[in-house]
């Protein structure tokens, strides 16, 4: 693929970012390379098994992972028993992207070895079992019977069948979630949500993200009486990103935030307030200025101050002064710190 000199020059500063010692730069950096896509996957799979710091490389795997571009998968495979854990289930993260591909077998055989290698970190080896768990449950069948003997309490409890939460989840929900994402969604959402509530912590970033936007359109067409349940699964999905920290989806977060007209489902204000930035406060101050819901605003200010306060965003920055020149009632509220 010809890059253009733009677009390349804009990635040579984000690779810059993700080798940064500045987490919150880095984080920005992913989702914008996330954005650039396809262009982006030779000097980000460059970076992720070069020398630098283990938070770029895994930084690059993350971005590896979203953008879903076969090749990825080569880098990953060398990485995937890298020293460093993190480095190590970011890679294996994005071999997750490719069992059922054209390298299916290449990326089974490493995930199952991975597992298999007692002499790796138990994170390392727990993120193959749970990557290997996209598959049919008789083709895993006997890797988890040997895990079950397995000396480590972790393998063992990784390989032991899923434990039901709440609501009685499906019988497979990593099938359930991987069939909504790669076929089609099913006709009836209350399903989906249970396996996305129960399972959305095993399956890759990926999935969820294609969830919430098919879900989103889902919505559009559903009539009023059944769009709310549609919206409680994209709820739950952005809940499962957010407490991995991924924002490939903070997109979604911030425009539903400002678009509602109406209390959304408390899912969507809690995944904001794990990772919203400062392009949140905006769509929040919006929300909050034209609703009338005592319950709702009072969560929309917690998050707006618990965002303001994470990432050190005062009165003078650009973001306070729209918003209070544009809602000055709303911002009094709104606002976490003192006048300067």
């Amino acid at each position: 693929m010809v890059i253009r000199a733009s677009s390349s020059r804009q990635i040579d500063v984000l690779i810059a970012d993700l080798e940064s010692g500045d987490a919150l730069r880095r984080d920005a950096a992913v989702a914008r390379l996330i954005v650039l896509g396809s262009r982006a996957v030779q000097r980000l799979a460059s970076l992720a098994i070069s020398r630098s710091s283990a938070a770029a490389r895994t930084a690059a795997f993350r971005a590896l992972e979203a953008i879903d571009d076969p090749r990825a998968l080569t880098p990953a495979l060398q990485a995937v028993a890298d020293a460093d854990p993190s480095v190590a289930s970011a890679a294996i993260a994005v071999v997750r992207n490719f069992l059922r591909g054209e390298r299916g077998a290449d990326a089974v055989d490493c995930l199952t070895t991975i597992a298999l290698d007692r002499a790796l970190q138990e994170p390392v080896r727990i993120a193959g079992v749970r990557a290997l768990r996209d598959l049919d449950r008789r083709t895993i069948a006997p890797l988890l019977k040997t895990l079950s003997s397995d000396p480590s309490p972790g393998m063992r409890a990784a390989a032991a069948p899923p434990k039901r939460r709440g609501a009685a989840p499906p019988e497979n929900p990593i099938e359930t979630i991987s069939d909504a994402a790669g076929v089609g969604l099913p006709d009836d959402p209350r399903a989906l949500h249970a396996a996305v509530a129960s399972s959305g912590d095993d399956v890759p970033l990926t999935a969820l993200l294609r969830i919430i936007e098919r879900v989103r359109e889902r919505e559009a067409a559903e009539p009023a009486a059944v769009r709310g349940a549609w919206m409680e699964v994209r709820a739950a999905a952005h809940l499962a990103l957010a407490k991995r920290r991924s924002k490939v989806a903070l997109y979604d977060l911030r425009e539903s935030i400002a678009a509602a007209d109406r209390p959304l489902p408390a899912p969507f204000v809690t995944a904001l307030t794990l990772i919203g930035d400062a392009s949140c406060l905006e769509g929040i101050a919006t929300a909050y200025a034209r609703s009338t819901d005592a319950v709702w605003r009072h969560a929309l200010r917690e998050a707006f101050q618990s965002i303001a306060k994470r990432e050190k965003i005062t009165r003078r920055h650009a973001v306070m002064k729209k918003i209070e020149q544009r809602w000055p009632q709303a911002f009094a509220q709104l606002r976490p710190i003192p006048n300067p």
